[in-house]
């Protein structure tokens, strides 16, 4: 899409945004609906995983696709938290979008039309994890995908595959797998529980301070 075709759409959205045809129902989760799996006290911040997921999907510099943050606990003991886009299953992005670029597949990635998105970055400002942004590159809304092309051919998200210490595990949860039975048999958390958008990253050892 041209800068000037995609500016023309920008004017449009903005002016029109009312009367755009709101977004259907949600597509049945007739897929693997894909999750991942973070275990905080295995991960040190070695940043591989940030590193790989820049170099697989050739993220500009100064924008994440995933990051890691730090908490120090009052013991002076240092926590990594990974973040990234959380999948969720109810996902908050995607009604603002204006023009229907932002869209669940039925295997539950959450994923940006470059085709269809004009950057009004609507999509950007519903999402309460902070995880996308505009690619200053290809000006469009960016953000994991879960390294869906990776996927497709049967291979694991770079950051997971990156991961030294295994703190990252990726499947589908409706099949049998360590993520799956994991998320049955431990207790798990998710970040911003409160907003309802179900996020499909779960945690191992995540500390409430994260959430408040």
């Amino acid at each position: 899409m041209t800068a000037t075709r995609r500016e023309f759409l920008a004017a449009v959205a903005s002016t029109v945004a009312l009367s755009v045809t709101p977004p259907g129902p949600a597509p049945k989760r007739t897929g693997k609906r894909y999750a991942m799996l973070i275990d905080v006290e295995k991960c040190f911040g070695c940043m591989a995983c940030v590193v790989a997921c820049a170099a697989e999907n050739n993220v500009p510099l100064g924008v994440f696709r995933t990051w890691i943050e730090q908490l120090e606990k009052p013991d002076g003991t240092r926590l990594f938290i990974p973040k990234q886009c959380n999948h969720c299953d109810d996902p908050p992005c995607v009604p603002p979008c204006p023009t229907h670029a932002t869209y669940v597949t039925p295997d539950g990635l959450v994923l940006v039309n470059d085709e269809l998105c004009i950057s009004c970055g609507a999509c950007i400002e519903a999402c309460p994890y902070g995880a996308r942004y505009r690619n200053p590159v290809k000006g469009v809304a960016d953000k994991c995908t879960f390294c869906e092309h990776r996927i497709a051919e049967g291979l694991l998200p770079a950051c997971v595959d990156a991961c030294p210490t295994g703190a990252r595990v990726f499947g589908p949860l409706t099949e049998d797998n360590e993520l799956s039975r994991t998320v049955r048999s431990r207790p798990t958390q998710v970040l911003k529980p409160h907003t309802g958008a179900e996020p499909m990253i779960f945690y191992l050892s995540l500390p409430d301070e994260v959430n408040r």
